[in-house]
Formats: structure tokens, C-alpha cells, sequence
């Protein structure tokens, strides 16, 4: 895990959480238009990753990059399981693409990070498009109540 910047929103905001995902989110989209303005469309994931970094440290908003998100297999946690490009304020994960067409593989791969993390939203970003709204699309986790594990036998 790489941490990034720390400053003004802090926190999750968990009193109003929607409506600072909403605003965060809306700060996020602002700043990938403006990658892709500059940028343009079709370079590398890594590249609009680097802007990304760049423009989230200028923000003051804390976030994380490649991190990883552990996987569960009966019991067992895997630690390179997945990792998700950016976590912005603990609250919103960034998953840049860059790829003729956003896939249904693409939106489950977000999804599953969702449900792995913390985070209330996912931001999808495919950069490789005319229009970056066309490729954008936004998911709200709502994480569903899970009973708790039954502990595992000892041998």
C-alpha cells in the first residue's frame, strides 16, 4: 500500500457519508475530465494513474494507490488477492481503464473491490473515449448485514 496526500476533507463523514461521497465524487469527476482535457484519450492506464496521483496531492485529499485488498477462501485470507488503483478519503475507489469498451468483467472486477473494502463508492474511468462521460460510471456499495463467521474446528 502507498499512502499519498492527507488534508481537507478528512475522515469518512459518516453522520452525512452520502453526502460527502457526493461531493467527493463530484471533486474526483472534475479532475478527470481535466486529465482527460490535457491528456487525452487512449495512453496508458498508468499514465491518467500518475496525473491522477499528481492532481490528488495538489487537491490536499488523502488517498492510497495500488492497494490491496485481501481475498477470503474458507478462512483463509490471500493478500495479492486484488488491488484497486486508488482509494481517495477511504471513501471512494478509482478504477482507471483504458480500453475500447467498459465490459461487464470491468464493472464486477469494481464491484468486487466494493464489497472487499471500506469504501461506500466506485468511481469506473475509461479513458479511452472521445467524451470522458462516456466513459464513466458510478456504483454505491451498500453493504449487506453478514452473520458472523462460525468458528473453524481446531484439530
Amino acid at each position: 500500500m502507498k499512502p499519498g496526500g492527507r488534508g481537507g476533507l478528512g475522515g469518512r463523514g459518516e453522520e452525512d457519508g452520502g453526502l460527502v461521497a457526493e461531493k467527493l465524487t463530484g471533486r474526483l469527476i472534475g479532475m478527470a475530465i481535466k486529465i482527460h482535457k490535457v491528456a487525452g484519450p487512449g495512453l496508458f492506464e498508468q499514465y491518467y494513474e500518475d496525473c491522477f496521483v499528481l492532481e490528488l496531492s495538489r487537491s490536499g485529499l488523502q488517498f492510497e494507490r495500488q492497494v490491496v485488498l485481501p481475498g477470503v477462501y474458507e478462512g483463509v485470507r490471500f493478500d495479492r488477492s486484488y488491488r484497486a488503483d486508488l482509494i481517495v478519503e477511504r471513501t471512494v475507489i478509482i478504477e482507471i481503464k483504458s480500453v475500447d469498451v467498459i465490459l461487464p468483467i470491468h464493472e464486477s472486477q469494481l464491484l468486487t473491490y466494493l464489497h472487499l473494502s471500506e469504501c461506500r463508492v466506485g468511481l469506473l474511468l475509461n479513458f479511452k473515449t472521445t467524451l470522458l462521460k462516456n466513459g464513466l460510471r458510478r456504483f454505491v456499495h451498500t453493504p449487506s448485514p453478514r452473520p458472523p463467521s462460525p468458528p473453524r474446528p481446531q484439530s
